[in-house]
């Protein structure tokens, strides 16, 4: 019998076996480039967690190539500690497997439920260092970063911002040297508790807790200073236990 390859029934079964071999081809690419991905992404975690941690001309020999190697140099996995929204730690967690922009994402997930990686480090001289992964909103999509606090777990000495999708020029500067500077030397608490960021414009660093904003990236920058003042007060409550 022939077919009609005119018809509307032959048309249908044609499309629907081209959508379900095409399906079933996309699936099986990406269940074989899936622990490529996830290698890829735990090394770029790995350069983003030192080059918040180490000064600007170390970071700038991080590479993919040496990442893995670099890492274990200076972060004692051991030492990492996985925190609840109230800074308490929560037993038996893997910080380094917690991926907090997809908790972000996430708006089924209640506050309670999220938790918060602390990754320790010591440097060269035995002095210990805290980085704190950050995830927020700029103006077209996610931003986050790391900030790293020194041994007195208050003063910022290193930190890393990117994105995704921000403006070029604008917005996308959060992750420049410039901007990145204006959050070094600031301190996160005091006798008084949590401090809280202001990113503002034509600050000039003159003022303690306010930071240079971005010419014509005011609603990311905004978004960096709320993103800071979210996740870090839940650290400096962990860290103000830990001084008692």
């Amino acid at each position: 019998m022939a077919v009609n390859r005119d018809s509307n029934g032959y048309t249908f079964a044609f499309a629907i076996t081209l959508v379900v071999v095409v399906g079933a081809i996309l699936a099986s690419i990406a269940m074989w480039t899936k622990p490529y991905k996830n290698a890829n992404d735990e090394v770029k975690k790995k350069m983003d967690i030192l080059k918040a941690l180490l000064p600007s001309e170390e970071a700038n020999d991080i590479s993919r190539k040496n990442a893995a190697e670099e890492f274990v140099k200076y972060v004692n996995m051991e030492d990492a500690v996985v925190l609840d929204m109230n800074g308490n730690v929560l037993e038996g967690e893997d910080a380094f497997s917690i991926d907090i922009k997809k908790q972000y994402r996430d708006k089924k997930l209640k506050a309670e439920e999220k938790k918060y990686p602390l990754f320790v480090a010591t440097n060269k001289e035995g002095k210990k260092s805290y980085v704190i992964p950050v995830v927020g909103t700029g103006l077209w999509g996610p931003i986050w970063g790391n900030i790293c606090l020194a041994e007195d777990m208050k003063t910022i000495q290193g930190a890393t911002f990117d994105h995704k999708t921000e403006t070029p020029g604008l917005g996308a500067e959060i992750k420049q040297a410039f901007f990145i500077k204006g959050w070094i030397g600031e301190e996160v608490s005091d006798e008084n508790g949590f401090k809280k960021f202001e990113v503002v414009k034509d600050n000039s660093g003159a003022l303690p807790s306010k930071i240079d904003g971005i010419t014509g990236g005011t609603i990311t920058s905004k978004g960096v200073e709320e993103m800071a003042n979210r996740c870090l007060e839940i650290y400096v409550s962990y860290f103000n236990n830990l001084k008692k």
